[in-house]
């Protein structure tokens, strides 16, 4: 098996060096990402590495908080994280992150360690105890999940900003995901699941109605809300497609903060109390007659 592993990060000629290591010693698939949240939210999903390395360099609070966008990157599917770090790039890392887990590995980077780790994530099988010996320390940090369970947003766009634009207005209420097509939806569903999907109408490969009838052809998923966003142009096709899909309504772009969590909670509230009927036994009458 190929691994293919994307090499990212500040500093820039470790990052060089690392990767032209793993494609001409291991003949692994090596991409290079820019430091940037736009850059990582698109190519993560895209090229769908099993690693991600990330080359820290002199960082502060803010270049740390670049990475979190990983954080919805790797729900679709299981990837390993390796940061490569000075101690007190380590230390500010780890202040700063919200990334719920990570391999660090120090400055001067051993390639065996680093290989050692590689050889684990292409067996699939459980990272060696023996930290001092590979070099290698996993952090889990124990403040990622302080937050209480919220209901979970999946959100569909091939829009970056409107997917970021779209995450700060509803993250203060809600655990939010996004994804950047109608086929990362779906695979995003083979493993995970939502309470409530925004999904934009118009999409290259994949529209919205298209992604919309395969979950509701599906048994486990006919059961999610599916709010439409959508442009003004558009509003007359998505009518017809409400009566075909029967989706739980559409928002118009860009909308309202107030707005869009209004619907949300409009939503969500319907399907509970459906949900709630559903639930409730029948009323019996008892039978007098003895």
């Amino acid at each position: 098996m190929r691994l293919k592993i994307m090499v990212t990060g500040k500093n820039r000629r470790i990052a060089m060096d690392v990767g032209e290591h793993l494609a001409n010693d291991r003949d692994y698939i090596t991409v290079k990402c820019a430091s940037s949240k736009e850059a990582l939210f698109e190519m993560v999903p895209r090229e769908m590495p099993n690693v991600i390395i990330i080359c820290l360099g002199d960082e502060t609070k803010d270049t740390v908080a670049v990475f979190d966008v990983l954080r919805e990157c790797t729900k679709m599917g299981g990837v390993t994280i390796i940061v490569i770090a000075s101690d007190n790039d380590r230390k500010v890392f780890i202040g700063n992150t919200r990334l719920e887990r990570m391999f660090f590995m120090e400055r001067p980077v051993s390639l065996f360690a680093l290989y050692e780790k590689l050889n684990d994530v292409e067996e699939k099988v459980q990272a060696q105890k023996d930290n001092g010996e590979l070099m290698l320390t996993e952090y889990i940090n124990p403040h990622a999940n302080d937050l209480p369970v919220r209901k979970h947003i999946l959100i569909v766009d091939d829009n970056t900003d409107l997917l970021l634009q779209l995450k700060d207005q509803l993250k203060e209420f809600y655990e939010v995901t996004l994804v950047p097509s109608g086929e990362a939806a779906l695979r995003f569903f083979e493993k995970k699941t939502a309470d409530l999907i925004l999904l934009d109408y118009m999409m290259p490969k994949m529209n919205g109605p298209e992604v919309l009838a395969r979950l509701r052809a599906s048994d486990d998923l006919v059961h999610i809300p599916v709010i439409f966003l959508t442009g003004v142009t558009e509003r007359e096709t998505v009518v017809k497609t409400l009566v075909e899909l029967k989706p739980e309504g559409y928002i118009v772009k860009p909308a309202r903060r107030s707005e869009l969590v209004a619907k949300i909670i409009d939503v969500l509230d319907a399907r509970e109390a459906e949900e709630g009927a559903s639930a409730k036994p029948e009323k019996t009458t008892e039978n007098d007659d003895e």
